[in-house]
């Protein structure tokens, strides 16, 4: 997984400012500054984009069904409007600027606010994370991005389908849609992270070495992070599923949450078998390197045990004394070759016999 490059913890850059301070101090990912604006009922569609938030926000209408898309959160300026347009709580902009949040949602009588990371899969790029806040109001939903691409291009196209359910229903189900979707790629990210368990374990078991072992210290990191990521999402989900909080969601489009709830549930049950099965990694790689070891140490005993008693004749006929007859003997030294080779086959046979190679 693609992750940002290291930052300050926005907590201790935020230190001694005042709360409901609109300063964005994440990464820049594009100096584009990119509006959205779907407006849509059954009978009708129609799309704007610009990067000026006033004519987005001239457009606005209370008859239809609005989603504003903001793309870019160091455009501070054009979220402090938005916010001054629909009456938004300065805390809850600074929490749309905070990209280390993590995901919850909070309810007034006006909108419903919701944040989470959104996971893409990118091709030569691998899985790059964002994170994205929901407004759910009586009439919109306005969403903000880190960064261009993302993964509700299917929404932008059932909006556009007048046959779509999108079109038929309310602006909460657009709401729920997007969330769906988001965490939808949450199932991409762990069947991915379940095939490189899968392959890493095959390699341990063939030939276990170092690049194994950070491997899965990288597998362990990316399911730890996204554990923090889904555990807090559950519960914003259980928030809005609830009944009797708020008439911005229907009842009808409360069970459809129930549904992504569930899969919530699931994520985090996948992650958990997940996170047992890197452990098991991580033992199986020490296992393996460990039994390499032995095998290593039992070759160089049988070596050493064997060239003891060869060492032992080579001493005595090294010691060269007068009166050794075998040192004046013509077959003297092919005799002691010869007996110290049929020592070492004797000890390898009876190795063999022993099974300990």
């Amino acid at each position: 997984m693609k992750k940002k490059k290291k930052k300050k913890h926005l907590s201790s850059q935020k230190a001694g400012l005042a709360p409901g301070n609109l300063e964005y101090r994440g990464e820049v990912f594009t100096h584009n500054k990119t509006l959205e604006l779907f407006q849509y009922t059954e009978a009708k569609f129609d799309k704007t984009a610009s990067e000026n938030v006033s004519v987005i926000l001239n457009k606005v209408s209370p008859d239809q069904n609005n989603w504003i898309n903001l793309i870019g959160l160091h455009n501070t300026d054009s979220i402090a409007e938005m916010g001054k347009h629909f009456n938004i709580h300065p805390l809850v902009l600074e929490d749309v600027l905070n990209t280390e949040h993590r995901p919850k949602a909070e309810e007034t009588d006006d909108y419903i606010f919701f944040t989470l990371k959104m996971f893409q899969k990118i091709e030569m790029e691998g899985v790059i994370y964002e994170q994205v806040s929901i407004l759910l109001g009586k009439n919109y939903v306005i969403t903000f991005q880190e960064k261009e691409g993302d993964v509700l291009g299917i929404i932008r196209d059932k909006i556009a389908d007048e046959t779509s359910k999108i079109r038929k229903n309310g602006i909460d189900y657009l709401f729920y849609r997007i969330v769906d979707v988001i965490v939808d790629t949450y199932y991409q990210m762990i069947e991915d992270l379940g095939d490189r368990i899968e392959t890493l374990e095959d390699s341990i078991y063939l030939d276990a070495n170092t690049e194994h072992y950070r491997l899965a210290q990288d597998l362990r990191r990316e399911l730890i992070f996204l554990r923090k990521s889904v555990y807090p999402l559950r519960e914003a989900i259980a928030k809005v599923t609830k009944e009797n909080t708020t008439e911005l969601v229907t009842e009808d489009t409360r069970r459809y949450f129930g549904d992504v709830y569930d899969h919530s549930i699931h994520i985090i049950e996948t992650i958990e078998t997940y996170r047992d099965l890197t452990s098991g990694l991580m033992d199986l790689y020490m296992t393996s390197v460990s039994n390499k070891m032995n095998e290593i140490m039992k070759v160089l005993t049988i070596i050493a045990t064997i060239f003891i008693p060869i060492t032992f004749v080579a001493g005595v006929y090294g010691m060269n004394f007068k009166n050794m007859p075998e040192l004046e003997h013509d077959w003297g030294y092919p005799l002691a070759i010869i007996i110290m080779v049929l020592i070492a086959i004797v000890m390898l046979v009876y190795f063999k016999r022993k099974k300990w190679f």
